[in-house]
This record gives C-alpha cells, sequence and structure tokens, in this order.
C-alpha cells in the first residue's frame, strides 16, 4: 500500500509552505476551516489556494445540507480548476445518505473526496452507487473513530473493503488521520 500525504489545511501561508514539500501530495479543507483563517468569500478564498496549488488535487467542500443544493453548488465547485475533487460528506446533518449527489457528481465524471465515512457498511453504499472511472477518494475517518474508544480496523477489515482497486492512505493532519481508499482511473 502507498502512503500519500494530504494537507488538512486553509491558511493560505500554510498552504504556500506545504505545497513547496514533494512529500505533500494535495490539500483538503471545508468552510469551517477557512471561516477560521478568515475566509469571507468561499468562492473567492478557494481560488486562492487553488492558485497557489495549480499541481496538486485540492479537495473543497460542499456545505449546503439538502441533496440538491449539495449537487448545485458541487458542479460550480468543479467548475474552479482541473485539480479541484468536490468534497461531499456521506451523510447530511440529518444522517441522511448522500448516495443522490454521489452518484449524480459522480456520473457527471466529477472527481469526489467522500467525507467523514466512519464505517464499512457507509463504504459498501458509495461503491453501489459510483461508477468506478471517474476518480472518487472514500476519506475514511478511522481517527476519529479511534478518539471514541472504538478500534476502527476491525470494523473495515472483517468486511476486506476492495480487494482489486489500489488503495491510499491520506493523513492530511496530526490531529485527524484519516484514511482513504482512491478509486478510479489514474492516480491523484
Amino acid at each position: 500500500m502507498n502512503t500519500k500525504i494530504f494537507c488538512d489545511i486553509a491558511d493560505l501561508s500554510s498552504i504556500k509552505k506545504f505545497n513547496k514539500f514533494k512529500i505533500v501530495k494535495g490539500f483538503t479543507t471545508n468552510p469551517s476551516l477557512m471561516r477560521k483563517a478568515g475566509a469571507k468569500d468561499y468562492k473567492l478564498y478557494s481560488k486562492q489556494i487553488l492558485k497557489i496549488c495549480k499541481n496538486r488535487p485540492v479537495s473543497l467542500e460542499v456545505f449546503a445540507d439538502d441533496q440538491k443544493s449539495m449537487i448545485d453548488q458541487g458542479k460550480k465547485i468543479n467548475s474552479w480548476g482541473k485539480n479541484v475533487y468536490v468534497k461531499v460528506p456521506v451523510v447530511n446533518s440529518e444522517n441522511n445518505f448522500t448516495g443522490k449527489v454521489i452518484k449524480e457528481l459522480n456520473n457527471s465524471n466529477i472527481k469526489l473526496n467522500i467525507t467523514a465515512v466512519y464505517t464499512a457498511k457507509q463504504t459498501e453504499k458509495i461503491l453501489k452507487v459510483i461508477n468506478k472511472k471517474t476518480k472518487v477518494i472514500i476519506s475514511i475517518f478511522a481517527g476519529r473513530a479511534g478518539d471514541t474508544g472504538k478500534d476502527p480496523v476491525p470494523e473495515f477489515a472483517k468486511r476486506y473493503l476492495i480487494p482489486c482497486w489500489p488503495s491510499r492512505v491520506k493523513n492530511p493532519s496530526a490531529a485527524v488521520i484519516t484514511a482513504a481508499f482512491m478509486l478510479g482511473s489514474g492516480k491523484i
């Protein structure tokens, strides 16, 4: 298994700093991190990040909660750059699976980072709705599950998720270790 390091940050000076390191393969962020970093306009701030990270993947998250708005936002975010991965939570705030969003964006050839995945069952649901041709990262929040006192390894090991597809591990920060499976054609 190859390991790839993705920085989970939004501060522009930190992004500039870490973008110089070859070990960093990409960046991921979210609206909360951007707000903490001083962003006032999500689109403008995202484009500043993309300007810094021209040759590396950048995951930018939708912030809507209903599926139609998530799809609309995902399509807009995707249009901001060729290196964009649209970040979609596996469930919304009401714990409803976002399969419709994932399927529609994936079938529109939009690269995705499906985030906040805690269970093998969620991963299996994702695998049923993606086309496996368009690049998809499934971000498994093993570190956060471990923080609750539950060992996340048996949850995924018992199902042996995807034995025939290349897997990647993504460690975006020291605070949250996120294992990710990258599916689809090519490499990020």
